[in-house]
């Protein structure tokens, strides 16, 4: 018999009986039966990769744009590639050290090392938790095909499955991470360090300590903010960055109260209760509504939760931290979150300070014995906290909570059009990006929104129902395990849900990043305590197929005979089983391998052209130096609107008409191409055809008076250029057409200007529209025009 920690480094020849020998964690080093990957180098490296992309997230303004998203993927993609060639390659350096000292003069044919490297990474591949990346690569292979069949946006489906593709890539590396001995330190580590930058850089960005630009929103509505700014720390926008804070704030809440919970000295609770006043603060100061609920919502579950004897020490973890963070909340509130250095440093160092003292004091009188007076003094200061932090914020957003009417009505509007696009493609969505290239010609009114404000709709728009099940079978499996393993960290996987109901947190990948570490997070913990609870045990497992029962598994579903097989006949059977086996994992290996290198491809391609469009946006205007910048960004990203719109406008007119009308089937709902095509169909004296485009145009975009004033700008050009060559019918005919877009226009910008309607696009009727409307009614009635370059000599 082998020792607990002895490296199982036998073959399959040598070991006919099955009994594998691991440590009592079941950590992933053991599970290779490689002692030269048993050590901590492993988890050094998982974590502190692992880490990287996760502070990377934070970083890159939470990975919602795209081009923030590239670099992040290609270290991903990169670093497991390297590491995968690392270890195959470690690998056969190892079976040749072995056939060294066992004196064996075969070298290692190919096949053989093949198989042994394919072998140790299909046992990689069955790490229990493993399986947790099936879910987005699910989402991924969804926008894949959504990409490959045709999409209301193919740029919109390729970037979301590579966002999916990057999330895949982590949910493997955290897997791999939480397999390990120490894998939950470095997870509880790497949230520290992701919750300590986001909460810490935006609380001494309002002190005017750490420059942030766009940290702060400021604004003069009273519907977005009472005090005319809020925070959006390293994310840019104060609900999403409300909800992360609140996650770290909830997880940090109730790790503070289980070290309250029995007497500390003050060198233990210290630590455990110092993030909580600036993580509340910060909470605060987004000025989130949403996020407030949600994690006021999960503070109460967290409550309930909570066994009978836990519930006090929660209230008095949060009483003192929660009072102090709503009075620096209102002290810069008050400064529009543009304090003077000194006293914004002060007053964050005095109710931090009171933060800590409070605290000190209140678990002091709890824990001062079995006296009443100490507790019941104790209780009331809880109660008094938290009735003084409530009466603060909502004094200060009163203002807001009151205002703020009117930007909810505009979601449910949102929400009610999307919900009748989402009937249109029920089970599997439009593909990536629908709402925010599809709402500007569904909207009911000027409401501005490239965002639907809710995550469940936005998925339901890109992948239907198959998305939904999917996130809801991941959301709620996670939910269980962290039920069962790390009830500690519930209410902040809740915050995840509920805000991302109500918000697009979705869209940004941190908050997925964030989810999956969680998630991974648990399973750590779990590891972990089934190694504490199984120390000093050996245990042994036996393999599902042994070699005495290889052919049971195979044969058992041939039909029975009479008579038993042949020897040749189950030799072929056997050998049958083998090869079938091989090919699975064969397949599955190099399909793993064509993903990764097909993600570092594609990958580096966008990032190329988003490198040379900026480039050539640096340029001057209908430059050769721009010109070729562009070009090079086309031919790295042919299916990005933008590139295509810029290099047409860079070509000649029936070569700019051809590519953009090649790149129709990318984007067929940007209203700008159609824009681009009406001008260039304009300018060739084709009226009939630059009516059509238009009409297409505003059909997808019909609150939009600059484009209806272009339009009309470009018919009225057009029927000019017929008169001119001769054909005055087709002049009138263009000239009509373009009286019926100016009419309706006219008739549609009276509706919104008459209606109870939100316009907060500000669609009313251009100066410019009314004299070309003039000018189209001129052309289309009269034989002979008198012709006003005045009314005409500027496009809009």
């Amino acid at each position: 018999m082998y020792k607990k920690d002895d490296t199982y480094k036998k073959d399959d020849k040598n070991n006919s009986s099955g009994a594998i020998q691991t440590d009592a964690s079941g950590s992933f080093s053991q599970s290779l039966r490689c002692k030269r990957y048993s050590g901590s180098g492993w988890t050094v490296g998982l974590g502190i990769l692992s880490i990287v992309l996760l502070l990377a997230g934070c970083l890159s303004r939470g990975l919602y744009y795209s081009a923030d998203l590239y670099p992040v993927l290609l270290i991903a993609a990169g670093s497991i590639l390297i590491m995968i060639v690392l270890f195959l390659v470690g690998i056969r350096l190892e079976k040749e050290q072995e056939q060294e000292q066992g004196r064996k003069q075969v070298p290692l044919s190919p096949v053989h090392w093949l198989g042994n490297n394919e072998r140790m990474v299909w046992r990689m591949i069955r790490i229990p938790g493993m399986w947790w990346v099936l879910w987005p690569l699910g989402m991924m292979t969804c926008f894949g095909v959504h990409a490959w069949a045709g999409s209301v946006s193919k740029q919109g489906s390729m970037d979301e499955m590579l966002r999916w593709s990057l999330l895949a890539l982590f949910t493997l590396l955290t897997a791999l991470l939480a397999a390990r001995t120490d894998g939950a330190r470095w997870l509880a580590c790497g949230w520290q360090m992701a919750g300590g930058l986001l909460v810490l850089s935006g609380i001494l960005a309002v002190c005017g300590i750490l420059p942030l630009p766009f940290g702060v929103m400021r604004t003069a509505d009273p519907e977005i903010s009472s005090a005319g700014a809020r925070l959006g720390g390293l994310l840019q926008y104060p609900n999403a960055y409300g909800a992360v804070v609140g996650m770290y704030a909830l997880e940090r809440l109730i790790a503070a109260a289980r070290v309250i919970a029995r007497p500390m000295p003050a060198g233990r609770l210290i630590p455990a209760v110092l993030p909580l006043m600036p993580a509340q603060a910060a909470l605060l100061l987004s000025e989130s509504r949403g996020a407030w609920l949600a994690t006021g919502c999960a503070a109460v579950a967290a409550f309930a939760l909570q066994r009978r004897g836990a519930r006090l020490p929660l209230l008095l973890a949060t009483a003192a931290p929660l009072a102090c963070a709503a009075w620096l909340y209102r002290q810069l509130a008050a400064a529009q979150l543009a304090p003077a250095p000194v006293p914004g440093l002060l007053a964050l160092a005095g109710a931090w300070a009171a933060a800590l003292l409070g605290t000190l004091l209140l678990c002091r009188l709890w824990h001062s014995g079995a006296a009443k007076a100490p507790r019941a003094a104790a209780l009331t200061a809880i109660v008094l906290a938290g009735a003084a932090a409530a009466l603060m914020a909502v004094a200060s957003t009163a203002d807001r909570l009151a205002a703020g009417v009117g930007t909810g009505v505009s979601r449910l509007q949102m929400w009610r059009d999307a919900l009748q696009l989402w009937t249109e493609a029920a089970w599997l969505g439009h593909g990536g990006d629908t709402w925010r290239n599809m709402f500007r010609a569904i909207q009911s009114s000027p409401y501005v929104g490239g965002e639907v404000h809710n995550g469940l709709l936005d998925l339901a728009l890109d992948t239907g129902m198959i998305g939904i099940l999917l996130v809801a079978g991941w959301f709620l499996l996670t939910l269980r395990s962290i039920f069962h393993f790390a009830p500690q960290l519930m209410p902040s996987v809740l915050v995840f849900g509920l805000h991302g109901v109500m918000d697009f947190d979705w869209s940004f990948t941190l908050f997925w990043m964030l989810f999956i570490w969680l998630g991974a997070w648990a399973v750590a913990l779990k590891t972990e305590t089934e190694g504490v609870q199984r120390s000093g045990v050996t245990v042994k497992y036996t393999p599902i197929r042994s070699k005495s029962r290889s052919s049971s598994l195979f044969l058992r579903y041939l039909p029975t005979q009479s008579r038993p097989l042949s020897v040749p006949m189950r030799s072929f059977f056997h050998i049958l089983q083998r090869v079938t086996a091989r090919l699975i994992r064969v397949s599955t290996v190099m399909i793993i391998l064509f993903w990764l290198v097909g993600t570092v491809w594609l990958t580096s391609r966008y990032a190329v052209a988003e490198v040379q469009y900026r480039q050539a946006m640096s340029e001057p205007d209908c430059t050769p130096a721009q010109k070729v910048h562009l070009m090079a960004a086309f031919q790295s990203n042919p299916n990005r609107p933008d590139i295509v719109i810029s290099f047409a406008r860079s070509l000649l007119g029936r070569e700019a008409e051809s590519l953009l009308m090649s790149s129709l089937s990318h984007f067929p709902m940007h209203p700008q191409i159609y824009i681009e095509l009406g001008r260039l169909a304009a300018q060739f004296g084709e009226g009939q055809q630059a009516g059509e485009y238009f009409e297409q145009a505003i059909a997808l975009n019909r609150y939009d008076g600059i484009s209806q004033s272009t339009a009309l700008y470009w018919m009225e050009q057009a029927a000019r250029r017929e008169w001119k060559a001769g054909y005055r019918d087709r002049a009138r005919q263009t000239a009509a057409a373009g009286v019926r877009m100016y009419e309706r226009y006219q008739l549609l910008a009276e509706e919104v200007e008459g209606g109870d309607v939100r316009n907060d696009r500000r669609f009313v009727m251009e100066k410019h529209a009314l004299g070309y409307g003039e000018n189209l009614r001129r052309l289309a009635s009269a034989s002979s025009p008198l012709f006003t370059p005045e009314l005409t000599k500027r496009s809009p």
